[in-house]
């Protein structure tokens, strides 16, 4: 499925129209009306223990509403950003025009506090539903921009070089034979590590016998390792693009110096990076 601009489009144009009038909506709960639907005399007594409790949840609606609010503005902010729409075409900051015939209120039909709560619970309802919608497709865009980056090729690192290669070899802390299941590359301390390919991070801290590792899903089966790093720069869940620096090169872990320890699994299963370490990469 190709997400043309007309889709971003259609999908904003819904998204900032209803998160716009939550905006306005909440902005504009504090305005004095020129001629207010409830009158002294017709006010709830605030005293009433059961009004007090419909006025609390009141507020907490209000409240959920406004970091609904501000979480899809931010999400409608990367959808823009991502899609490149122009800055100009969609200002999530603002509410969007609007306008119509001034209707008197005292035509309007009074809303009791358990009406209001109930509108304001749909409403909430309707932003979550449009929430995971637009998150959906968020994802779904970030599927199709790391398609064509997530082929593996090259080496983890800019400067420095092959220093072990998968198989086996003796081990350099108790000199017996064991089973390398990567291929190192040394370099100097805090050389930059890359990713060899587009994916998202499934692993980002401290493990056993890696010290400091970044793992990354390429799909298709296909993950990499990036073990003993001095610093993390990515979390669980980023996407990361083909090239981008992902840690720092260090010797934390079961390590003897700098260098990056280089892994590739396919199907949760380590095999011999040699081949997509040296194959070029997909123009």
């Amino acid at each position: 499925m190709k997400l043309n601009k007309l889709h971003w489009l259609s999908a904003l144009a819904a998204f900032a129209l209803i998160s716009g009038f939550i905006v306005h909506l909440i902005a504009s709960a504090d305005d004095v009306p020129q001629n207010p639907t409830y009158t002294m005399s017709s006010l709830p007594n605030i005293d009433d223990p059961k009004v007090n409790s419909q006025v609390t949840a009141v507020t907490m609606k209000l409240a959920e509403l406004q970091s609904q609010v501000l979480r899809l503005n931010a999400l409608g902010d990367r959808l823009a950003e991502e899609a490149s729409i122009p800055d100009n075409e969609f200002n999530f900051e603002q509410s969007p025009p609007s306008g119509g015939p001034m209707i008197d209120s005292n035509d309007n039909k009074q809303e009791s506090l358990d009406e209001l709560l109930h509108n304001i619970t749909t409403l909430g309802e309707t932003l979550g539903h449009e929430e995971k919608q637009l998150k959906m497709l968020e994802s779904v865009s970030f599927g199709h921009h790391i398609e064509n980056t997530r082929y593996l090729s090259g080496r983890p690192i800019t400067k420095g070089w092959l220093s072990s290669y998968f198989g086996i070899r003796k081990d350099p802390f108790n000199g017996k034979p064991s089973m390398h299941k990567g291929v190192d590359f040394a370099g100097s301390e805090n050389a930059d590590i890359i990713a060899t390919a587009s994916g998202v991070v499934s692993w980002a801290g401290d493990r056993y016998g890696y010290g400091k590792l970044i793992e990354i899903n390429h799909g298709d089966g296909l993950k990499t390792r990036y073990g003993h790093n001095k610093v993390v720069k990515v979390s669980v869940g980023d996407v990361v693009n083909k090239g981008q620096v992902i840690a720092k090169m260090g010797s934390t872990g079961r390590s003897t110096g700098p260098h990056v320890h280089y892994e590739i699994l396919r199907n949760n299963r380590q095999i011999d990076p040699k081949k997509f370490v040296y194959r070029k990469a997909k123009q």
